[in-house]
């Protein structure tokens, strides 16, 4: 493993492996190569394996919204304000 590649000088990580995420993920190693596949993880190709940018996990444990989950939250907050309005006014004065 070529770790300077993998550490900053304090010795903090800047990129983590397919099989680190997998594990911090709780799942198999084979299935982020798939997500990694499909655009879902973001990550760099370094010889025959892959690097995930640390930068890259909080929007793999969805802990960062992407702008396309924002949109949608937005859309559902107005269409159940919309369809609800009055229902959660009265809610909200109890």
């Amino acid at each position: 493993m070529l770790t300077f590649i993998y550490m900053e000088k304090n010795n903090k990580k800047l990129y983590y492996t397919t099989a680190e995420v997998a594990n911090l993920l709780g799942v198999s190693r084979i299935a982020v190569f798939k997500k990694i596949k499909s655009g879902k993880i973001k990550a760099s190709k370094m010889g025959r394996n892959y690097l995930i940018s640390k930068d890259q996990l909080p929007e793999i444990f969805g802990e960062k919204l992407t702008d396309r989950q924002k949109h949608l939250i937005t859309e559902a907050v107005s269409k159940t304000v919309k369809d609800y309005g009055e229902t959660l006014r009265l809610l909200g004065q109890e």
